[in-house]
Protein backbone atom coordinates (compact mmCIF):
# COMPACT_ATOMS: atom_id res chain seq x y z
CA UNK A 1 0.00 0.00 0.00
CA UNK A 2 1.38 3.81 -0.99
CA UNK A 3 0.27 5.23 1.87
CA UNK A 4 2.01 8.80 1.18
CA UNK A 5 -0.37 8.44 -2.02
CA UNK A 6 -3.19 9.37 0.18
CA UNK A 7 -1.55 12.44 2.21
CA UNK A 8 -2.30 15.93 0.77
CA UNK A 9 0.04 16.98 -1.07
CA UNK A 10 -0.58 20.76 0.88
CA UNK A 11 0.86 18.69 4.02
CA UNK A 12 3.87 17.02 2.12
CA UNK A 13 4.93 20.47 0.93
CA UNK A 14 5.11 21.86 4.04
CA UNK A 15 7.98 21.71 6.02
CA UNK A 16 8.66 20.77 9.36
CA UNK A 17 8.95 23.49 11.67
CA UNK A 18 12.68 24.70 12.35
CA UNK A 19 12.11 24.85 15.92
CA UNK A 20 11.24 21.30 16.23
CA UNK A 21 14.43 19.92 14.20
CA UNK A 22 16.52 21.48 17.14
CA UNK A 23 14.08 20.17 19.90
CA UNK A 24 14.77 16.66 18.47
CA UNK A 25 18.81 17.30 18.27
CA UNK A 26 19.32 18.51 22.37
CA UNK A 27 16.54 14.86 22.84
CA UNK A 28 19.49 12.80 21.25
CA UNK A 29 21.96 14.90 23.11
CA UNK A 30 23.36 14.81 26.83
CA UNK A 31 25.00 17.97 28.97
CA UNK A 32 22.98 20.07 27.23
CA UNK A 33 22.04 24.02 27.89
CA UNK A 34 19.02 24.85 25.88
CA UNK A 35 17.99 28.56 25.03
CA UNK A 36 15.63 27.16 22.51
CA UNK A 37 12.19 27.06 24.99
CA UNK A 38 10.09 29.92 24.04
CA UNK A 39 7.90 29.20 27.42
CA UNK A 40 8.34 30.57 30.98
CA UNK A 41 10.48 29.09 33.52
CA UNK A 42 7.74 30.04 36.07
CA UNK A 43 5.89 27.33 37.36
CA UNK A 44 1.92 28.94 37.08
CA UNK A 45 1.00 30.72 40.41
CA UNK A 46 0.16 28.71 43.14
CA UNK A 47 -3.71 30.04 43.58
CA UNK A 48 -4.32 29.72 39.92
CA UNK A 49 -3.91 26.54 40.07
CA UNK A 50 -5.53 25.26 43.36
CA UNK A 51 -8.23 27.18 41.79
CA UNK A 52 -8.29 25.00 39.20
CA UNK A 53 -8.24 21.83 41.40
CA UNK A 54 -10.86 23.77 43.43
CA UNK A 55 -13.04 23.74 39.91
CA UNK A 56 -12.24 19.67 40.56
CA UNK A 57 -13.36 19.27 43.59
CA UNK A 58 -16.43 20.99 43.34
CA UNK A 59 -17.48 18.81 39.83
CA UNK A 60 -16.76 21.21 37.26
CA UNK A 61 -15.86 18.42 34.38
CA UNK A 62 -18.49 19.37 32.12
CA UNK A 63 -18.56 20.90 28.62
CA UNK A 64 -18.85 24.90 28.51
CA UNK A 65 -20.25 27.03 26.12
CA UNK A 66 -18.46 27.33 22.84
CA UNK A 67 -17.94 30.32 23.08
CA UNK A 68 -16.29 29.31 27.23
CA UNK A 69 -17.65 30.30 30.29
CA UNK A 70 -19.34 33.80 30.39
CA UNK A 71 -17.98 34.49 33.42
CA UNK A 72 -14.76 33.90 31.72
CA UNK A 73 -15.08 36.14 28.68
CA UNK A 74 -16.78 38.63 31.51
CA UNK A 75 -13.07 39.30 32.66
CA UNK A 76 -11.34 38.98 29.50
CA UNK A 77 -13.71 41.76 28.80
CA UNK A 78 -12.49 43.86 31.55
CA UNK A 79 -9.36 43.43 31.15
CA UNK A 80 -9.17 44.23 27.93
CA UNK A 81 -10.94 47.62 28.93
CA UNK A 82 -8.74 48.65 31.43
CA UNK A 83 -5.17 46.93 30.16
CA UNK A 84 -5.88 48.32 26.21
CA UNK A 85 -8.43 50.72 25.84
CA UNK A 86 -10.77 48.67 24.12
CA UNK A 87 -13.99 46.85 24.86
CA UNK A 88 -16.06 43.83 23.07
CA UNK A 89 -19.27 42.53 24.26
CA UNK A 90 -18.79 39.69 26.29
CA UNK A 91 -21.73 37.51 24.64
CA UNK A 92 -21.05 38.40 20.89
CA UNK A 93 -17.36 39.51 20.38
CA UNK A 94 -15.12 36.91 22.20
CA UNK A 95 -14.24 33.61 22.14
CA UNK A 96 -12.17 31.52 24.51
CA UNK A 97 -10.42 29.07 22.65
CA UNK A 98 -7.19 26.25 23.41
CA UNK A 99 -4.04 28.65 23.24
CA UNK A 100 -3.89 31.58 20.54
CA UNK A 101 -2.58 28.76 18.71
CA UNK A 102 -5.89 27.78 17.96
CA UNK A 103 -7.27 31.88 17.60
CA UNK A 104 -4.45 31.80 14.47
CA UNK A 105 -5.82 28.48 12.52
CA UNK A 106 -9.51 29.38 12.82
CA UNK A 107 -9.19 33.32 12.06
CA UNK A 108 -7.21 32.05 9.06
CA UNK A 109 -9.85 29.44 7.78
CA UNK A 110 -12.51 31.50 8.45
CA UNK A 111 -11.67 34.53 6.58
CA UNK A 112 -9.48 33.13 3.61
CA UNK A 113 -10.85 32.01 0.39
CA UNK A 114 -8.73 29.97 -1.77
CA UNK A 115 -6.01 32.25 -3.16
CA UNK A 116 -5.83 34.89 -0.90
CA UNK A 117 -3.19 36.73 0.17
CA UNK A 118 -1.82 36.96 3.78
CA UNK A 119 0.91 39.99 4.60
CA UNK A 120 3.12 38.66 7.37
CA UNK A 121 6.01 40.33 9.05
CA UNK A 122 9.11 38.27 8.55
CA UNK A 123 11.11 37.29 10.77
CA UNK A 124 7.64 35.60 12.45
CA UNK A 125 6.26 32.88 14.43
CA UNK A 126 6.94 29.78 12.84
CA UNK A 127 2.63 28.87 12.67
CA UNK A 128 1.58 31.67 10.76
CA UNK A 129 2.61 30.67 7.07
CA UNK A 130 1.08 26.62 7.66
CA UNK A 131 -2.20 28.14 9.08
CA UNK A 132 -2.42 30.52 5.71
CA UNK A 133 -0.91 27.77 3.61
CA UNK A 134 -3.42 24.74 5.12
CA UNK A 135 -6.40 27.49 4.84
CA UNK A 136 -5.93 27.95 0.83
CA UNK A 137 -4.24 31.13 1.42
CA UNK A 138 -0.67 32.30 0.02
CA UNK A 139 1.78 33.80 2.37
CA UNK A 140 3.32 36.85 1.62
CA UNK A 141 6.72 37.76 3.73
CA UNK A 142 7.41 41.37 4.53
CA UNK A 143 11.04 41.78 5.17
CA UNK A 144 11.66 43.82 8.51
CA UNK A 145 15.27 44.95 9.01
CA UNK A 146 17.67 45.47 12.25
CA UNK A 147 18.01 48.60 11.25
CA UNK A 148 14.28 49.73 11.62
CA UNK A 149 14.46 47.56 14.80
CA UNK A 150 12.59 44.94 13.27
CA UNK A 151 9.47 46.99 13.07
CA UNK A 152 7.16 46.85 10.42
CA UNK A 153 7.94 49.63 7.36
CA UNK A 154 5.07 51.25 5.78
CA UNK A 155 6.79 51.75 2.78
CA UNK A 156 7.73 48.17 2.39
CA UNK A 157 4.49 46.40 3.68
CA UNK A 158 2.56 48.83 0.80
CA UNK A 159 4.60 47.60 -1.96
CA UNK A 160 3.99 44.60 -1.48
CA UNK A 161 0.20 44.75 -1.55
CA UNK A 162 -1.46 43.26 -4.38
CA UNK A 163 -5.25 42.98 -5.56
CA UNK A 164 -5.15 39.49 -3.99
CA UNK A 165 -3.91 40.58 -0.29
CA UNK A 166 -7.00 40.29 2.28
CA UNK A 167 -5.26 39.83 5.37
CA UNK A 168 -2.09 41.99 7.39
CA UNK A 169 -1.09 39.28 9.73
CA UNK A 170 0.49 41.26 12.85
CA UNK A 171 2.34 40.16 16.01
CA UNK A 172 4.10 43.08 18.28
CA UNK A 173 5.93 42.57 20.55
CA UNK A 174 7.58 39.73 18.15
CA UNK A 175 9.00 36.27 18.19
CA UNK A 176 11.75 35.93 17.49
CA UNK A 177 13.06 39.71 17.41
CA UNK A 178 11.23 40.89 20.86
CA UNK A 179 10.64 44.03 18.41
CA UNK A 180 7.75 46.19 19.17
CA UNK A 181 5.74 48.82 17.51
CA UNK A 182 3.98 52.36 19.95
CA UNK A 183 1.06 53.87 19.02
CA UNK A 184 2.42 56.22 16.86
CA UNK A 185 4.30 54.28 14.56
CA UNK A 186 1.20 51.52 14.00
CA UNK A 187 -1.17 54.55 12.63
CA UNK A 188 0.15 54.54 9.33
CA UNK A 189 -0.12 50.60 9.24
CA UNK A 190 -3.41 51.40 10.22
CA UNK A 191 -3.95 53.59 7.78
CA UNK A 192 -2.47 51.42 5.20
CA UNK A 193 -5.25 48.87 6.05
CA UNK A 194 -7.85 51.05 5.66
CA UNK A 195 -6.75 52.07 2.85
CA UNK A 196 -6.36 49.29 1.33
CA UNK A 197 -9.63 47.49 2.75
CA UNK A 198 -7.26 44.82 4.82
CA UNK A 199 -8.71 42.90 7.96
CA UNK A 200 -5.82 42.91 10.56
CA UNK A 201 -5.23 39.50 12.27
CA UNK A 202 -3.37 41.01 15.73
CA UNK A 203 -1.31 37.83 17.67
CA UNK A 204 -0.68 39.96 20.77
CA UNK A 205 0.41 37.24 23.42
CA UNK A 206 3.76 38.70 24.40
CA UNK A 207 1.63 42.53 25.15
CA UNK A 208 2.07 42.55 28.62
CA UNK A 209 5.80 41.72 27.80
CA UNK A 210 6.60 44.91 27.14
CA UNK A 211 10.06 46.55 29.03
CA UNK A 212 9.53 50.53 29.35
CA UNK A 213 6.66 50.98 27.20
CA UNK A 214 3.19 50.69 27.76
CA UNK A 215 1.77 47.72 25.66
CA UNK A 216 -0.52 48.74 22.75
CA UNK A 217 -3.34 46.75 21.01
CA UNK A 218 -3.74 47.20 17.52
CA UNK A 219 -7.82 47.15 17.73
CA UNK A 220 -7.72 50.45 20.76
CA UNK A 221 -6.24 52.37 17.73
CA UNK A 222 -8.78 54.97 15.87
CA UNK A 223 -11.68 52.92 13.76
CA UNK A 224 -9.37 49.71 14.02
CA UNK A 225 -11.65 47.76 16.01
CA UNK A 226 -13.99 46.60 13.40
CA UNK A 227 -11.20 45.12 10.80
CA UNK A 228 -9.32 43.46 13.42
CA UNK A 229 -9.29 39.73 14.61
CA UNK A 230 -7.26 40.76 18.56
CA UNK A 231 -5.73 36.82 19.95
CA UNK A 232 -4.61 36.24 22.82
CA UNK A 233 -4.18 34.01 25.86
CA UNK A 234 -2.63 33.58 29.64
CA UNK A 235 0.39 31.43 28.50
CA UNK A 236 3.42 33.95 28.59
CA UNK A 237 1.60 36.54 31.07
CA UNK A 238 0.40 33.97 33.67
CA UNK A 239 2.59 31.41 32.88
CA UNK A 240 0.23 28.80 31.89
CA UNK A 241 1.55 27.61 28.61
CA UNK A 242 0.26 24.00 29.38
CA UNK A 243 -3.25 24.86 30.65
CA UNK A 244 -4.08 25.88 26.71
CA UNK A 245 -6.27 28.62 27.05
CA UNK A 246 -6.64 31.96 24.62
CA UNK A 247 -9.09 33.66 23.43
CA UNK A 248 -10.02 35.73 20.36
CA UNK A 249 -12.00 39.13 20.31
CA UNK A 250 -13.04 40.50 17.17
CA UNK A 251 -16.62 42.09 15.96
CA UNK A 252 -19.74 39.33 15.82
CA UNK A 253 -19.38 38.68 12.01
CA UNK A 254 -15.88 37.35 12.31
CA UNK A 255 -16.55 36.18 15.91
CA UNK A 256 -19.60 33.70 14.38
CA UNK A 257 -17.68 32.11 11.35
CA UNK A 258 -14.88 31.27 14.02
CA UNK A 259 -17.15 29.89 16.53
CA UNK A 260 -18.85 27.51 13.69
CA UNK A 261 -14.86 26.15 12.95
CA UNK A 262 -14.62 25.61 16.55
CA UNK A 263 -17.87 24.09 17.52
CA UNK A 264 -17.32 21.31 15.06
CA UNK A 265 -13.29 20.83 15.75
CA UNK A 266 -12.80 21.27 19.25
CA UNK A 267 -16.23 22.01 21.11
CA UNK A 268 -15.04 24.27 23.73
CA UNK A 269 -11.60 25.04 26.16
CA UNK A 270 -11.24 22.32 28.66
CA UNK A 271 -13.21 23.58 31.59
CA UNK A 272 -10.42 23.13 34.29
CA UNK A 273 -8.17 25.53 32.38
CA UNK A 274 -11.23 28.42 32.04
CA UNK A 275 -11.28 27.83 35.58
CA UNK A 276 -7.64 28.97 36.21
CA UNK A 277 -7.47 31.60 33.11
CA UNK A 278 -10.74 32.77 35.57
CA UNK A 279 -8.62 33.24 38.87
CA UNK A 280 -5.47 34.57 36.92
CA UNK A 281 -7.46 37.22 35.30
CA UNK A 282 -8.61 37.84 38.80
CA UNK A 283 -5.97 38.34 41.35
CA UNK A 284 -2.85 37.16 39.18
CA UNK A 285 -1.85 40.39 37.81
CA UNK A 286 0.37 40.80 40.91
CA UNK A 287 2.66 37.71 40.06
CA UNK A 288 2.63 38.93 36.39
CA UNK A 289 4.38 42.25 36.97
CA UNK A 290 6.65 40.29 39.27
CA UNK A 291 7.63 38.04 36.83
CA UNK A 292 7.90 40.81 33.91
CA UNK A 293 10.17 42.68 36.08
CA UNK A 294 12.14 39.58 36.60
CA UNK A 295 12.38 39.42 32.55
CA UNK A 296 13.65 42.58 32.26
CA UNK A 297 16.26 41.97 34.70
CA UNK A 298 17.57 38.87 32.56
CA UNK A 299 16.89 40.67 28.77
CA UNK A 300 19.28 43.13 30.00
CA UNK A 301 22.23 40.64 31.15
CA UNK A 302 22.15 38.31 27.63
CA UNK A 303 22.14 41.82 25.86
CA UNK A 304 25.12 42.80 27.54
CA UNK A 305 26.79 39.40 27.36
CA UNK A 306 26.09 38.82 23.51
CA UNK A 307 27.92 42.60 22.89
CA UNK A 308 30.56 41.95 25.64
CA UNK A 309 31.95 38.48 23.44
CA UNK A 310 31.29 40.67 20.09
CA UNK A 311 27.57 39.72 18.32
CA UNK A 312 25.75 43.07 17.79
CA UNK A 313 22.65 42.18 19.63
CA UNK A 314 19.18 44.42 18.81
CA UNK A 315 18.01 45.22 22.61
CA UNK A 316 14.49 43.40 22.65
CA UNK A 317 11.40 45.57 23.65
CA UNK A 318 9.17 43.08 24.42
CA UNK A 319 8.46 39.23 25.01
CA UNK A 320 11.67 36.82 26.02
CA UNK A 321 13.86 36.88 23.26
CA UNK A 322 17.17 37.50 21.58
CA UNK A 323 18.24 37.94 18.78
CA UNK A 324 21.63 38.43 18.16
CA UNK A 325 23.05 38.62 14.71
CA UNK A 326 26.23 36.22 13.91
CA UNK A 327 27.44 37.39 10.71
CA UNK A 328 30.62 38.47 11.69
CA UNK A 329 31.17 34.54 12.13
CA UNK A 330 31.13 33.86 8.31
CA UNK A 331 28.51 30.55 9.45
CA UNK A 332 24.89 31.07 8.38
CA UNK A 333 22.28 30.76 10.86
CA UNK A 334 21.63 26.85 10.37
CA UNK A 335 25.52 26.33 10.86
CA UNK A 336 26.39 28.30 13.42
CA UNK A 337 23.36 26.89 15.50
CA UNK A 338 24.21 23.18 14.46
CA UNK A 339 27.97 23.38 15.37
CA UNK A 340 27.09 25.37 18.39
CA UNK A 341 25.15 22.61 19.64
CA UNK A 342 27.87 19.40 18.21
CA UNK A 343 31.00 21.78 19.92
CA UNK A 344 29.39 23.80 22.85
CA UNK A 345 26.25 21.99 24.14
CA UNK A 346 24.58 25.09 23.73
CA UNK A 347 21.02 24.67 21.40
CA UNK A 348 19.94 27.89 20.39
CA UNK A 349 17.37 28.17 17.23
CA UNK A 350 18.53 29.67 13.89
CA UNK A 351 17.10 32.91 12.55
CA UNK A 352 15.56 31.50 9.76
CA UNK A 353 13.19 28.85 11.14
CA UNK A 354 11.15 32.11 11.54
CA UNK A 355 11.47 33.26 7.92
CA UNK A 356 14.10 34.36 5.57
CA UNK A 357 14.84 38.07 6.95
CA UNK A 358 15.95 35.70 10.12
CA UNK A 359 19.23 34.45 8.09
CA UNK A 360 22.44 35.51 10.39
CA UNK A 361 20.89 35.93 13.52
CA UNK A 362 20.13 33.37 16.04
CA UNK A 363 17.32 33.17 18.40
CA UNK A 364 17.89 32.72 22.19
CA UNK A 365 15.05 32.75 24.97
CA UNK A 366 16.24 34.34 28.15
CA UNK A 367 12.93 32.41 30.17
CA UNK A 368 15.81 30.99 32.12
CA UNK A 369 17.67 31.88 35.68
CA UNK A 370 20.52 33.93 35.72
CA UNK A 371 22.83 31.15 36.81
CA UNK A 372 21.77 29.04 33.33
CA UNK A 373 22.60 32.15 31.11
CA UNK A 374 26.02 32.86 32.56
CA UNK A 375 26.42 29.07 31.67
CA UNK A 376 25.26 29.53 28.18
CA UNK A 377 26.80 33.07 27.32
CA UNK A 378 30.17 31.14 28.77
CA UNK A 379 29.92 28.46 26.27
CA UNK A 380 29.21 30.47 23.61
CA UNK A 381 32.13 32.71 24.30
CA UNK A 382 34.20 29.99 24.29
CA UNK A 383 32.82 28.52 20.97
CA UNK A 384 33.21 32.00 19.47
CA UNK A 385 37.32 31.69 20.26
CA UNK A 386 37.36 28.37 18.52
CA UNK A 387 36.40 30.17 14.94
Amino acid sequence: MNTASFISPVIQALPPSGIRKFFDLVAESKDIISLGVGEPDFVTPWHIREASMYSLEKGYTMYTSNYGLLELREEISKYLARTFGVTYDMRTELLVTVGASEGVDIAMRALLCPGDEVLIPDPSYVSYMPCVVMAGGKAVMVPTRVEDEFKLNPEILESMITPRSKILMLSFPNNPTGATMTAEELKPIAEIAEKHNLVVVSDEIYAELSYGEKPVSFAALPGMKERTVLLSGFSKAFAMTGWRVGYIAANPDFLAAMVKIHQFTILCAPVTGQMAALEALRNGETEMRRMVSTYDQRRRFIVSGFREMGLDCFEPRGAFYAFPSIKSTGLNSEEFCERLLQDAKLAVVPGTAFGPSGEGHIRCSYAYSIDQLKEALKRMKQFLATL
